[in-house]
């Protein structure tokens, strides 16, 4: 290995920041140096020469530079050949690099004898040359490239290149450019990123430096279908292709990095450098997920190719193989935008689409949802709700005789529709978020109803039905009602839980379409019971409006409960779930023979978790870092059943029926933050409807509305609380800046690391228990960074920038 202290001696020169090493290893490598002997490599010949080196000597060279493909630098062999095998390299032979020249091509970059380039030559190149025993001569008065004699004797060798395989990156790190397609199941993309489009980037340059500036280029003299070259291109750019025909002077050819085909003079192809081969192809093919049925239809590929040629995307890989199946997402707007999912719309059969018209009305309308911002999806008579459910009840028949578990959805992803079984009927469903592998949320197509379900509830459209299936837009139109206060801003939760009695008393409406606003895909309608159409002062508009139901909007959340406010005795810090008139929540004022609120009670309390003791190791994960005096660590071995735990707090508040709350300070509860249910205690009951709470999984303080708390079942306490507060060993605890806590963040946040345990400040409370601890970064095959150093060096550094 070359050591990060080496990287400047690669080339191309890698800037990559040097791991700083700790004292011990600083003395170990002063050691290695000063107790080296030099290699016998030289036979006691009077007279130096590539013969006179010994098989082994050269053998070791050669298997340092197959593992730098892009070049060593030659004054940079001996502290790496040194390095490997613990013995000093012949100085003198950088005075003579030739000497080498039967195993290696020397590539002079100026007149200076060291000042060189070192590549390996292709194997069977190395294995006739470690068996020479003759002189090697060269001929007087010409001064050539080791190179350019490389090629001129074994020309033939560089016709077999072999250039390593793409690796499909890992899913965040890139986003992808489409280049072209013929079907869905052949997307020609680039990846775009550090590894990918960087490096060919740079390449790109290097080539065009190498071939616009080196006298000695010259066009290839002998060209063959399928040899790899490189080829002078417009704008003076110098491109990886591989020949496909060859027709006179002109040459078809195939840029194998960008995808496309171009003929070529003759004259502008030029053999492909040694340098040059190392970097994958970066033209790749992926299939589309959700797509692969109707690959080849032509409207789906005409739609596919006019959203995304030649523009970049974020991407989620769900298999990794030959060609990779992608979902790729615009995140170029204020909204994501699944493609897969939008260019699947393209199939849908225009006669079955309903479009609302202005000033009509609508008779036989049934309202499916009410969202809590007083959005309603509603159902119209129409087509193509017939034509569904006549598909769904050959979908019934159908699923009477199957297995349904050889549909089971095996490869869950945002934006596939499948099926899922509701009151007794088959319906479709879209995913909407993946939570876990097995819990995510789905949205009712045909009702706009969203709901967490089991991924195992889950079931493939079977083929035969798949395209009737597809082709059935979503039934479910999305409307708010028109003309109601224009400032009432968010829907209190009476006029909502108002709404939802009338749609859940009333089975059918009549509706009047007022507007279409079609840049958020609603119509804004009036609604009306069937005996009051159309009598306006009389429809659902007018009743709602007309109802004491908007006052104080500003400062109130939805209801936890269905029928009006709940009274709730308040004990100490307890708070009853109760509306005042200025719609904020109003704590009760404690006894004063109350406990302390510090005080817990331990009878709800899980297990404490086991803590490790001064000197011992312990694998961990790093969830919250905000500075080397505070950062919170999870034990590794436990993350599984952390995981499990989410999945099935998931599964369970998502389904069940939301019940009072006694909100207390310091009681455990569940509580939903973002689109997951965690564990909290409360810290903090605010006045405005707020609470504070602290994660005592994951180690975050957040605030959260009181309507989102619910009770903390027995079966989730059993797990311990997987937080543990931690502190940085081996740095003076001090006050940290704003710079230092941005490098510590980005150092260990969301990353795994090795503790050793340094000391342990137990308490009662898991949450105010805290190790001092070292952190060690074991992920690189040979180093351990001890993070501590890093931070000191970065104290350093800052300090001097001061």
């Amino acid at each position: 290995l070359l050591g990060d202290a080496m990287d400047g001696f690669i080339y191309p020169a890698k800037k990559i920041p040097p791991v700083p090493k700790s004292d011990t290893e600083q003395e170990k490598a002063s050691q290695n140096v000063t107790s080296s002997k030099a290699d016998p490599l030289l036979k006691p010949n009077m007279e130096t020469t590539p013969a006179s080196l010994s098989s082994d000597f050269k053998a070791k060279v050669v298997s340092i530079l197959l593992k730098y493909s892009n070049g060593l630098w030659a004054h940079a062999l001996p502290k790496v050949y040194q390095d490997a095998y613990q013995v000093k390299f012949p100085e003198d032979i950088l005075n003579n690099l030739e000497l080498l020249s039967d195993v290696c091509v020397v590539d002079y970059v100026s007149e200076v004898p060291r000042k060189a380039i070192l590549y390996a030559k292709p194997q069977r190149c190395i294995d006739e040359n470690l068996n020479v025993t003759e002189k090697v001569n060269r001929h007087d008065g010409v001064k050539a490239t080791a190179e350019q004699q490389y090629e001129e004797s074994k020309d033939q060798y560089l016709e077999n290149i072999t250039v390593p395989s793409l690796i499909i990156p890992s899913e965040g790190s890139v986003s992808i450019m489409v280049l072209e397609l013929k079907n869905t199941n052949e997307v020609l993309i680039r990846y775009v990123g550090k590894d990918y489009s960087s490096a060919q980037e740079q390449m790109e340059d290097e080539m065009k430096a190498y071939y616009s500036q080196n006298s000695t280029v010259s066009p290839a003299q002998s060209l063959s279908v399928g040899q790899l070259v490189a080829v002078h291109a417009e704008e003076d750019a110098w491109l990886r292709a591989r020949i496909i025909s060859l027709e006179d002077n002109r040459v078809k050819v195939y840029y194998v990095d960008h995808g496309f085909t171009e003929y070529v003079e003759s004259t502008s192809v030029c053999r492909l450098q040694k340098q040059f081969q190392s970097l994958p192809f970066q033209a790749a093919k992926c299939k589309l997920a959700g797509l692969e049925a109707f690959c080849d239809d032509p409207v789906l590929v005409k739609a596919v190719e006019s959203q995304t040629c030649y523009k970049i995307f974020a991407v989620e890989i769900l298999e990794k193989s030959d060609t990779p199946l992608l979902v790729l997402y615009d995140t170029s707007g204020e909204d994501d935008i699944n493609i897969n999912a939008s260019c699947l719309k393209a199939l849908y059969d225009k006669s079955l689409e309903l479009h609302l018209q202005v000033d009509t009305l609508y008779t036989n309308v049934r309202v499916t949802s009410v969202s809590s911002d007083g959005s309603l999806y509603c159902q119209v008579p129409s087509k193509g709700l017939s034509r569904l459910s006549e598909i769904l009840q050959q979908l019934e028949d159908y699923f009477l005789y199957k297995q349904t578990s050889e549909f089971n959805v095996l490869v869950p992803f945002c934006g596939k529709i499948c099926l899922f079984p509701s009151k007794g009927k088959w319906a479709r469903v879209e995913i909407k978020i993946i939570h876990t592998r097995r819990a995510l949320d789905v949205q009712f197509m045909d009702s706009g109803t969203v709901a967490t379900v089991k991924v195992s509830e889950l079931k493939e459209i079977p083929p035969q039905f798949l395209r009737e299936v597809i082709a059935i837009p979503p039934q479910a139109l999305k409307c708010c009602l028109a003309d109601l206060p224009p400032n009432t801003g968010m829907w209190t939760p009476d006029a909502v839980l108002w709404l939802r009695d009338v749609v859940i008393n009333c089975p059918e409406f009549s509706m009047k379409v007022i507007k279409q606003d079609a840049s958020k895909g609603i119509a804004h309608i009036y609604l009306f019971a069937p005996e009051n159409f159309p009598d306006m002062d009389h429809s659902i508009n007018r009743q709602i409006k007309n109802a004491d139901l908007w006052k104080h909007q500003k400062d109130v959340f939805l209801s936890v409960t269905p029928s009006g406010p709940v009274s709730t005795k308040a004990m100490g810090d307890a708070v009853s779930v109760l509306q005042l008139p200025s719609g904020k929540l109003e704590k009760s004022l404690p006894d004063a023979g109350r406990e302390p609120s510090s005080a817990v009670s331990n009878t709800d309390m899980p297990p404490p978790l086991p803590l490790p003791k001064p000197g011992d190791l312990m694998d961990i994960y790093v969830s919250v870092a905000c500075h080397p005096g505070h950062f919170i660590v999870q034990p590794w071995n436990e993350l599984n059943n952390l995981y499990a735990l989410m999945e099935e707090m998931i599964l369970y508040y998502s389904r069940a029926e939301e019940k009072p709350v006694t909100i207390e300070k310091n009681k455990l509860y569940a509580a939903k933050i973002g689109d997951e249910w965690y564990r909290v205690i409360i810290k903090g009951i605010l006045r405005n409807g707020f609470l504070s709470v602290y994660e005592l999984d994951y180690g975050k303080h957040e605030f959260v509305s009181i309507q989102k708390v619910q009770p903390l079942l027995d079966t989730f306490r059993r797990l311990p609380f997987q937080a543990i507060t931690a502190q940085l060993a081996g740095v003076k605890n001090q006050q940290w800046s704003e710079e230092a806590s941005i490098v510590f963040r980005n150092l260990v946040e969301k990353k795994p690391f090795v503790a050793q345990i340094q000391a342990v400040n137990d308490s009662t409370n898991s949450w105010d228990r805290k190790i001092v601890t070292f952190l060690v970064d074991t992920s690189l095959p040979h180093i351990d960074t001890w993070i501590h150093d890093f931070v000191s060096q970065s104290l350093v550094e800052f300090s001097k920038g001061d």
